[in-house]
């Protein structure tokens, strides 16, 4: 048998409950097309994406690319770069795109050696 009981009668009983933590950035999760996105600006985006693969502008895109930049040795698992997006263009041209609200220490370091390992790749941000 479960007991419940509200906050309000939790709290005269002396019992603190833990509030629901706000993500660092403010950025709330969203669900579109039952898929579960990190920022309402990449939900935006990927929306955007569904009009323009409509309208025949791009040919198509993925999402949640992975870019190997650093090897793991002794069996560790090495470091991977994953953008938001990889974009079609027609005339076979792409643009991978990465949807940032901040740049944090750590997308700046792994952008840092994809740049270095691979050069010819350009990486474009959506804020």
């Amino acid at each position: 048998m479960t007991l419940r009981i509200t906050p309000a009668e939790a709290e005269k009983l002396g019992i603190k409950i833990p509030k629901k933590s706000k993500s660092k950035y403010n950025a709330r999760k969203i669900n579109v097309d039952g898929i579960l996105f990190d920022s309402q600006a990449e939900a935006n985006f990927y929306c955007q994406l569904k009009l323009l693969l409509r309208a025949g502008e791009i040919e198509g895109f993925c999402r949640q690319a992975r870019f190997i930049v650093t090897e793991g040795k002794n069996g560790e698992k090495g470091t991977e770069y994953v953008t938001d997006f990889i974009v079609f263009l027609p005339g076979g041209k792409y643009r991978i795109v990465d949807v940032k609200g901040v740049k944090t220490d750590t997308f700046k370091l792994k952008i840092k050696c994809l740049r270095e390992k691979y050069p010819k790749l350009k990486v474009e941000l959506e804020v």
